[in-house]
């Protein structure tokens, strides 16, 4: 559904253009974030985030520029911006402006991860016969995207909106920012839950009522060349783990409060944040969706472009 992934991108840059007209210095001497951020893991986690960006960027190029893998793309290249923007919170600690930047691009990036596996299960599952749709999945496939993007645009607005507000120098309107967020969050969680749910269930029905499709694409061929559809069902198993893990993380951190111990300590940033949700989204260098849709489709059409 091109015009979700399309309003999405609008709110965000209509969020980073707010952050841009209200981007006075902190008037506080005391570090936005609570803390200085480090150089040396910044500049680690933006070399990361910029090799898998680039590999996947390859990939896109190189098989088909599959429009809905955009997603993953631009999600990667901007949690790359926000690392890059980190560094300036290094030089610039008490600059409002560019805590702000740094903060929407790595607090919302991660919204696209979740939308590219919202796609994934939708083609996914159209690739298989209509009675094994019916019987294994509870939502349908041209609905999966539908529900679950507008679920992430409502909670993208409350992330934006109140991460906007948590940097502010009133300490009764960090905190409505912090509420939002939190809000926002747990939704989020929910919503996704809902999801992963969803994709667990849609592997254990096909493996216990058709056993014969479970093991359809088990031969001799090669992992990497994408014949075997179970190797990117366990990959989007892998990434929901990843994606849970950070969000759970980041309910905690609002919950803490803005100057909490998990917020103003940045082992907690990387070790539950940016690492897991780099390593499962980095899964799709080596297992490039494409490459395992169209091999295990046969011949079957996929869900058009105007349903995801």
């Amino acid at each position: 559904m091109p015009g979700n992934h399309h309003l999405s991108l609008a709110i965000f840059f209509l969020s980073l253009f707010f952050v841009s007209t209200r981007a006075d210095d902190n008037t506080n001497s005391d570090p936005i974030a609570g803390y200085i951020p480090s150089n040396t893991p910044t500049a680690i986690a933006l070399t990361l985030y910029i090799l898998s960006a680039t590999i996947h960027w390859i990939h896109w190029f190189r098989y088909g520029r599959q429009r809905y893998m955009l997603t993953l793309t631009l999600g990667m290249t901007a949690m790359a911006l926000g690392f890059a923007v980190r560094i300036g919170v290094h030089a610039l600690p008490d600059s409002l402006g560019v805590y702000m930047v740094m903060d929407l691009f790595i607090l919302l990036s991660p919204c696209a991860f979740l939308a590219t596996d919202y796609v994934l299960l939708a083609r996914l599952a159209s690739t298989f016969d209509d009675e094994v749709v019916e019987k294994t999945m509870f939502i349908r496939p041209s609905r999966i995207v539908r529900i679950f993007v507008w679920s992430d645009v409502a909670t993208f607005l409350l992330q934006g909106g109140g991460g906007g507000l948590t940097a502010s120098n009133n300490p009764d309107t960090a905190n409505i920012g912090t509420k939002i967020v939190l809000t926002g969050l747990s939704l989020q969680l929910a919503s996704f839950g809902l999801f992963a749910i969803t994709l667990v269930i849609f592997g254990l029905r096909i493996r216990s009522q058709f056993p014969e499709v479970w093991q359809s694409d088990s031969t001799d061929k090669s992992l990497v060349g994408g014949a075997d559809w179970r190797v990117l069902f366990y990959t989007m198993c892998l990434t929901c783990i990843g994606i849970l893990i950070r969000s759970a993380f980041r309910i905690a951190e609002f919950a803490g409060g803005y100057r909490g111990t998990v917020a103003t300590h940045e082992a907690y940033f990387y070790s539950l944040d940016s690492l897991p949700l780099w390593i499962v989204m980095s899964f799709y260098c080596v297992i490039w969706p494409p490459r395992f849709l169209h091999s295990h489709a046969r011949g079957k059409a996929a869900i058009p472009m105007t349903e995801v």
